[in-house]
């Protein structure tokens, strides 16, 4: 479910389930180690990191990185692509953009 793709707090009020959408995206996000992937893979070139890339500069073991980052996929931040035996993760600029709004 995507966090927020329509609105900015300066054109209209919030409607009762974009506010829910993105009060869950934030609580999503308040998670240190979750805030941490987001601006490691938005660093990345491309703005995609694979959960191989993740785990060491992270300081978690690999179960834990995957985790957040399915916690993250789900909440509509990241999206995540196979390639192989790997999985790719790619900020969604979109969600990432409607949050940011909010707080403008």
């Amino acid at each position: 479910m995507p966090v927020l793709e329509c609105c900015s707090v300066l054109d209209s009020p919030l409607t009762k389930r974009d506010a829910e959408r993105a009060a869950a995206a934030f609580k999503v996000i308040a998670d240190p180690a979750r805030l941490r992937l987001l601006s490691l893979i938005a660093a990345q070139p491309g703005r995609e990191a694979c959960t191989c890339d993740l785990v060491v500069p992270l300081g978690l073991t690999q179960p834990t990185v995957t985790h957040h980052l399915r916690v993250l996929t789900e909440a509509g931040l990241l999206e995540r692509e196979r390639r192989g035996t790997w999985t790719y993760y790619r900020v969604v600029p979109t969600a990432l953009k409607g949050l940011r709004e909010i707080l403008s």
